[in-house]
């Protein structure tokens, strides 16, 4: 049985939201294994001098986490 772990991240972009989201994946699964879903939860933006700065989305972010290794009663993991 899986058992899933979630993480909220804010990834951002100067070219678009497209490029945000797959900055914070790329990123995310630089440093997670099993990562295995990505959730947009919010899209947003800042202005300077009336023109669009940078695209930010907010993403929930699923992985799985590892199974905890099996030790035999010596301390030693099994085989």
């Amino acid at each position: 049985m899986a058992i899933m772990k979630s993480e909220q991240i804010l990834a951002e972009s100067s070219k678009s939201f497209e490029d945000a989201i797959q900055t914070g994946v790329s990123r995310f699964s630089a440093t997670v294994r099993g990562l295995a879903s990505c959730h947009v939860n919010s899209m947003s933006t800042t202005v300077k001098n009336g023109k669009i700065d940078l695209y930010r989305v907010n993403m929930q972010m699923t992985f799985e986490i590892d199974a905890p290794s099996e030790k035999a009663p010596n301390g030693k993991k099994k085989k």
